[in-house]
């Protein structure tokens, strides 16, 4: 069973969110915001992150940077996520180490197929 990170500060996005993961046979852990999230890419080693952008603490774009700069964690795909997809925000976001980008709010089809490339 692939585990899949989700750092998002939004509690009903992490729970919809995480809910409908694991009825779809994923292993869920979240986090509450970017620093905790680049400490459980680390303790949790999951399959894939989902990476909200708007975080406390650490905001995403930076969370995803630190992820991706780390031996140890370099390795796992992140897709970022966001509410406020401005123009260049996708490159923005492949730029700072993110290997997909996808909006809010979620189209849960779309974002399956996505996270079904990196997890085979």
């Amino acid at each position: 069973m692939a585990k899949i990170l989700i750092v998002e500060d939004n509690e009903m996005n992490r729970d919809m969110l995480s809910r409908r993961l694991e009825r779809k046979g994923f292993d869920v852990v979240m986090a509450e915001d970017g620093q905790q999230g680049v400490d459980m890419s680390k303790s949790e080693n999951p399959d894939l992150i989902l990476m909200d952008l708007g975080l406390p603490v650490m905001d995403g774009w930076q969370a995803t940077s630190t992820i991706k700069g780390d031996i140890d964690t370099q390795n796992i795909p992140v897709i970022v996520l966001t509410a406020h997809a401005m123009a260049g925000d996708r490159e923005k976001a492949l730029e700072s180490g993110a290997d997909e980008y996808d909006t809010k709010p979620i189209e849960f089809k779309r974002l399956l197929g996505k996270i079904n490339q990196f997890i085979t």
